[in-house]
């Protein structure tokens, strides 16, 4: 069973409170806090009337899923992507769904639209008492901004995290991700192997940390085969107007017999735009695209790509945070698991 949540805020609804929230304002712990609201006889009058006045004036509203979470599970994940139409999110999201099944859990899942602010409301919202733990792939913006202290609030309040895709360094926590160096290393390398000189490197996602990895693969590749990385072959952008752009003009203007796309949107307008100006595809032209949703099949010609095995990802990650929460071990070190990915050979590269 799962549900699927959008998260919307709203200027003119007044925020509720947090115990945390609280404690910080008036410069006491979250126990001293929760003991005041619960009435409890270890806390004096006058501290108790403080925090109850300043709960009421910031509209705080008690959990009660939170409060009994002391005793009980919810046996219940949340799933946080950033966008729903993108076929890979979708894949991944089958194989979470499978292990939890499974295992005996629900899934919430919620899309945070790439916004730094959604991602940070459903957090913060599913964190307080309505979910044992999260699963989640980083919003466009929390990565172009580096803001990652929502994500490092959660789990040190004690709801792990499971990153995959997207992750960061900056938050320890379990994570599982793709060999996005290795495997653009390795789809460059096929482009070199067909006898691709002047190959260029497309990306749509360059604000990513994917991405930025895809890049530097494709870089570390040309210099491994003694091949100038030309800057008038590189479309780096975050922003798809701009990528078609600039892509049009590279394929107008310079010699290109190979293409490395980092991404679904990048893989398709490499062969559209390829086949436009009229280059002929594989002949002239060979495309390696990063995705492998229906559409890389269902192009003419179809799309050569590196699979990126979502449903695996999806169920690695599944397991890593179930395993987690039923742990009796308080301690556990966090784990990356690397799921490896595939060179899929269709018509638009030709056959070594």
């Amino acid at each position: 069973m799962f549900l699927i949540f959008t998260t919307q805020t709203s200027r003119t609804m007044k925020a509720k409170a947090t115990l945390k929230q609280i404690a910080k304002e008036l410069h006491v712990s979250v126990s001293t806090v929760s003991k005041a609201l619960n009435d409890s006889p270890e806390i004096s009058e006058q501290t108790k009337q403080k925090v109850q006045e300043y709960a009421k004036l910031k509209n705080y509203k008690p959990n009660i899923i939170g409060l009994n979470l002391k005793n009980r599970k919810t046996k219940t994940i949340g799933v946080i992507i950033p966008n729903i139409l993108n076929s890979f999110f979708a894949k991944v999201f089958t194989g979470i769904e499978k292990v939890a099944d499974a295992r005996g859990y629900n899934v919430i899942t919620c899309i945070s639209n790439e916004t730094l602010e959604k991602e940070a409301h459903t957090l913060e919202m599913l964190s307080n008492g309505t979910i044992d733990g999260f699963i989640l792939s980083i919003s466009e913006e929390a990565q172009k901004l580096q803001e990652y202290s929502h994500l490092k609030d959660v789990i040190n309040e004690g709801t792990p995290i499971v990153m995959f895709d997207r992750v960061c360094d900056q938050v320890a926590c379990d994570k599982v991700i793709v060999d996005d160096l290795d495997s653009a290393i390795d789809a460059t390398q096929h482009l070199v192997n067909l006898g691709c000189k002047n190959i260029a490197l497309f990306s749509s996602i360059d604000n990513l940390s994917v991405g930025k990895l895809r890049a530097e693969g494709y870089t570390t590749c040309l210099k491994k085969n003694n091949i100038n990385v030309q800057q008038a072959l590189t479309v780096l952008t975050d922003n798809e107007a701009d990528f078609d752009a600039q892509a049009l003009a590279v394929l107008s203007n310079q010699k290109v017999d190979g293409i490395f796309a980092l991404d679904e949107h990048a893989s398709v307008s490499a062969i559209k735009l390829g086949l436009k100006l009229g280059f002929k595809i594989p002949e002239n032209l060979s495309v390696i695209g990063f995705a492998d949703g229906v559409w890389s099949r269902r192009l003419s010609p179809s799309l050569s790509t590196v699979s990126q095995h979502g449903p695996e990802i999806g169920a690695a990650a599944a397991q890593l945070l179930i395993d987690r929460l039923e742990s009796k071990e308080e301690h556990l070190p966090f784990v990356t698991s690397v799921v490896k990915t595939e060179l899929r050979q269709r018509e638009s590269t030709r056959k070594l």
